[in-house]
């Protein structure tokens, strides 16, 4: 057995930590249709209420489909029997439980107060408990199993990424939310967020290894702000693209200095 295709398994343990990704996955699915049963407003209606120059067009949403679906599938397959005693796994159990029960406050939380400061903590706290996963990811000294690669690798990475994109979003609307304007140079300090955002991404991204589903999904977030934003300030559509330029650079770099193989085996 090879080593890209051995278990990487520890000694069997009573732990059931593999417990909390599952239950909390499960529980950032439900959260965001509480506003069915009457409770809260949507989060997209909370959303609108604070439209700032980057809050992304609201197609590029619809990546929560596949967000959720990623974690649901990392949830079951490391709770499986045979994956539970997974070192890999091990490593990021728990900052990926964190991850998808910080998601669940902070959709529980805007639908009910909106995008208010609070709102900016939860999400900067799940944004480190998935930025802790990334690491883990870009470190493992080891070739990734098809199942690690694929079904935690892939989804958890690309949640890192949205939130990445998501969390500097948040604090503009949050800012909005409680009045604090820029006046006539709002386009100005919205670009110089979204530049800000692109070089966190870029470092991530060369920390990273290059990480294919971060540079993804940091790009599909960046379109659609350059969709939206960016045809009503040419100094957000300058930003955007700037933006992207640095997270191509970045993944470029990042996978000709062994992130290839790292991500791809």
């Amino acid at each position: 057995m090879t080593a890209a295709t051995r278990p990487h398994t520890v000694t069997p343990s009573t732990s059931p930590t593999w417990i909390a990704p599952l239950a909390f996955a499960i529980f950032q699915i439900l959260t965001p249709t509480l506003p069915l049963l009457g409770i809260g407003e949507q989060i997209g209606s909370q959303s609108d209420s604070a439209r700032t120059l980057i809050t992304p067009a609201g197609w590029a949403f619809s990546i929560w489909g596949a967000l959720y679906a990623g974690s649901l599938v990392f949830a079951v397959y490391q709770a499986l029997p045979a994956h539970r005693d997974n070192r890999l796994f091990d490593q990021v159990r728990l900052p990926a439980a964190g991850a998808f029960a910080g998601n669940a406050v902070w959709a529980l939380y805007t639908q009910m107060f909106g995008l208010s400061a609070i709102s900016v903590v939860i999400i900067s706290f799940t944004l480190v408990c998935l930025l802790t996963a990334y690491r883990r990811f870009a470190a493992w000294p080891q070739p990734f199993t098809a199942g690690e690669r694929w079904c935690a690798g892939l989804p958890l990475t690309a949640l890192a990424s949205w939130l990445t994109v998501a969390t500097t979003v948040n604090i503009a609307a949050s800012l909005r939310f409680h009045g604090v304007e820029g006046g006539s140079a709002t386009p100005m300090i919205s670009a110089a967020m979204l530049i800000v955002a692109g070089l966190i991404g870029a470092s991530a991204l060369l920390k990273g290894r290059g990480c294919p589903p971060y540079a993804l999904v940091f790009l599909w977030a960046l379109s659609a702000i350059y969709a939206a934003g960016g045809q009503q300030a040419s100094t957000v559509a300058l930003a955007a693209l700037v933006s992207a330029v640095l997270i191509v650079g970045a993944t470029v770099i990042g996978l000709s200095r062994g992130g290839a193989r790292h991500w791809f085996g």
